[in-house]
């Protein structure tokens, strides 16, 4: 079952950066495990635009739609057995301890 795992920054990461997980060794382990698809860095949300239709009219917002201060920074997608084995990937991603991990079983669209 593939996985979308969402990171995100956080307001309130870890004080004790000496217990963070390295990114480098989280890669190549998933990577060596075949549990890591495709995961990649977002450029800032600076950068961002948001795209909705309204009474048929275009609507185009620079930035993130929701105001907030926590963003998606990027994201992974995982290969997994089940929930389980995901969240046991994701507690060892650095930003579980200085941001905030999601997340989402993917729900294949099926079109006739």
């Amino acid at each position: 079952m593939k996985y979308m795992m969402f990171v995100c920054t956080d307001t309130e990461p870890e004080t004790d950066q000496s217990r963070v997980p390295d990114i480098q060794e989280w890669v190549s382990e998933l990577q060596g495990n075949g549990k890591h698809v495709i995961g990649e860095r977002l450029a800032s949300e600076t950068t961002a635009t948001t795209v909705r239709v309204r009474g048929g009219e275009l609507l185009i917002t620079d930035g993130p739609f929701a105001e907030t201060k926590e963003v998606i920074a990027g994201f992974d997608v995982l290969e997994c057995a089940d929930l389980d084995e995901a969240i046991e990937i994701a507690r060892k991603h650095p930003m579980a301890y200085n941001g905030r991990i999601e997340l989402r079983a993917f729900d294949p669209l099926e079109l006739d």
